[in-house]
């Protein structure tokens, strides 16, 4: 072939590859496009399929007990279509081996709010945590420090995969270490939803908040069946480590829900009332004309629903409710320690942080459960900057020497070094009595609130007045009786008690010097805590600390 002719033919085809081009770039519907693939079908065909096996698989099995699979569970908790799924196949890839690990890791949203969430899959060896299971937790946490949002776990799982030995203890340790240093930064709340033993029962322990459903969940150290190998106790699961148990005995759970949809919507709840992380502000909600004139108005009746006289119980509860917004109450640990109240509500549309005596449960004397309880609880709103309202009307400390070497000493001091330390505005209305060590406590000004209460008639004292009297003037009335009979000495404690109450235990002399605000009639209590609370709203913390890696309070 001559020159021209190779130069002609290479002309030829350089314009047909040219044209080629141009009829791809001009009409594009003339070439196959990677969503028609074969390749992406195949994908496609081959995913479906393995995500369908799966899913077929963990409801056969969980149905079957009465329980949704993890996905269903996360579907239940986040606002419909707002899941982001991350890593589902990690450990396998998305081959013609693919296949979905024991846990179930993504964010979406609950009320528009985004979170972090990660579900253990039973049907998947059981939920068995192991290096892939670990990574994607581990993975999830990190992130959500990153974006500083809420983190809430699913928990339903055999324990740590046998097989995988010290490789499996060390993801539970990797956990921890994140699940530490999430805490008082972003909410972590723990939903326990199957089994929950051994080293895992840590994991939930850490978070700020941990839910159980009645019937379904266990959570425990060491289960039945060692219990009985090394110390010869037969015990059910149920007993040793059932939801009620935790809820009412040891103080793990802080809600016991009736089933999962229950569960699932008390996260919600919680939520509600909580920031997204420490470094920002709790929601605020919209609060109209028409509800305060309603809230305003249940407010006025408060005062009849505490007796005048300070040995008669009440539901401290429902003192609260006709306070706060709309009613609502939202108690944590309700069946732990009842001898204290603490939950959420709202001031105005304020989220705030509630405590307070329950004189319905032992007079509301404060012991080692209720204090290891409340100081928790003051504790976790400080770090997420929600000011907390406290009712008092405490008899002090209960006694005896099963508290003595229960250590309410060490445990009582808890509730000392949560009030001191937190920064958050703290309110205080004493309702009837605060007595004592108790007195102090309980958010006294002395120990660091910014605006303290009462209400007229209030007694404040080391102790009640028959109390004092019967040990100040105990030989008086001794010399009484032996002269005049019991009889009169019973009028001469009556009016030396009398007496005592008019000079000393009334809120006067905390008034005089400083330790009580303002005596305030109890219609007045919710207009004088919103009105605080406006006023500590930009509340910054201004005492001097000397520089110091952190305190050593009692643990």
């Amino acid at each position: 072939m001559r020159w021209c002719e190779v130069s002609i033919s290479a002309r030829i085809w350089g314009g047909i590859a040219l044209l080629m081009v141009l009829v791809t770039v001009a009409a594009p519907w003339l070439a196959p496009a990677i969503g028609d693939s074969a390749a992406t079908t195949a994908f496609r065909e081959h995913i479906a399929q393995v995500d369908t096996e799966a899913e077929d698989r963990a409801v056969a099995r969980q149905h079957a007990k009465g329980k949704q699979t993890a996905r269903e569970r996360i579907d239940t908790l986040l606002d419909s279509d707002t899941f982001l799924e991350i890593g589902r196949y990690t450990g396998s890839g998305a081959g013609k081996d693919a296949r979905p690990s024991g846990v179930v890791t993504g964010f979406g949203q609950i009320d528009g709010r985004q979170v972090a969430v990660y579900s253990q899959d039973f049907s998947v060896s059981g939920g068995a945590l192991g290096t892939i299971e670990g990574d994607k937790i581990v993975r999830l946490l990190d992130d959500a420090l990153r974006l500083r949002i809420p983190v809430i776990g699913l928990i339903d799982s055999g324990g740590a995969k046998i097989q995988e030995g010290v490789g499996a203890l060390r993801q539970y340790g990797r956990i921890f270490n994140r699940t530490c240093a999430a805490s008082g930064l972003v909410p972590q709340i723990s939903v326990i939803l199957g089994p929950c033993a051994g080293g895992a029962v840590y994991s939930p322990a850490l978070t700020d908040f941990v839910i159980a459903t009645r019937e379904a969940s266990h959570m425990f150290v060491t289960g039945p069946d060692v219990v009985r190998a090394v110390t010869g106790e037969s015990i059910s699961a149920e007993e040793l480590g059932g939801a009620r148990i935790h809820g009412r005995v040891s103080g793990v759970v802080h809600y016991v829900a009736e089933d999962e949809a229950d569960a699932l919507e008390q996260v919600r709840t919680l939520l509600a009332y909580l920031p997204s992380s420490a470094d920002q502000d709790a929601p605020r909600y919209d609060y109209d004309t028409t509800t305060r004139t309603a809230d305003a108005s249940a407010a006025t009746r408060v005062g009849s629903l505490v007796p005048a006289s300070s040995r008669q119980a009440y539901d401290v509860a429902e003192v609260v409710a006709a306070l706060v917004d709309h009613g609502e109450l939202v108690q944590v640990q309700e069946d732990f320690a009842p001898n204290v109240v603490i939950g959420f509500a709202c001031f105005e549309g304020r989220p705030v942080g509630i405590v307070a005596n329950q004189p319905l449960h032992d007079a509301g004397t404060l012991d080692v459960d209720a204090s290891e309880k409340l100081a928790r609880f003051v504790r976790f709103c400080d770090a997420f900057g929600l000011p907390v309202v406290t009712f008092v009307d405490v008899p002090g400390y209960r006694p005896g020497a099963q508290q003595e070497h229960a250590g309410i000493i060490r445990r009582g001091a808890k509730v000392i070094n949560a009030y001191a330390t937190a920064t958050v505005p703290l309110v205080t209305v004493i309702l009837r009595k605060a007595y004592g060590g108790a007195y102090i406590v309980m958010g006294s000004k002395a120990i660091g609130a910014d605006f303290n209460f009462c209400w007229p008639g209030a007694e404040i004292a080391v102790l009640g007045a028959a109390g004092a009297v019967g040990i100040i003037h105990r030989r008086d009335l001794k010399a009484v009786r032996d002269e005049r009979g019991e009889q009169a000495e019973a009028a001469e404690r009556e009016r030396l008690t009398q007496e005592y109450t008019q000079a000393v235990i009334n809120p006067d002399k905390a008034v005089a010097i400083g330790e009580i605000d303002a005596v305030i009639a109890p219609e007045d209590t919710r207009t004088v805590i919103v009105d605080s609370l406006a006023a500590l709203a930009d509340k910054r913390d201004s005492r001097h600390t000397p520089p110091k890696k952190h305190d050593n309070g009692p643990l």
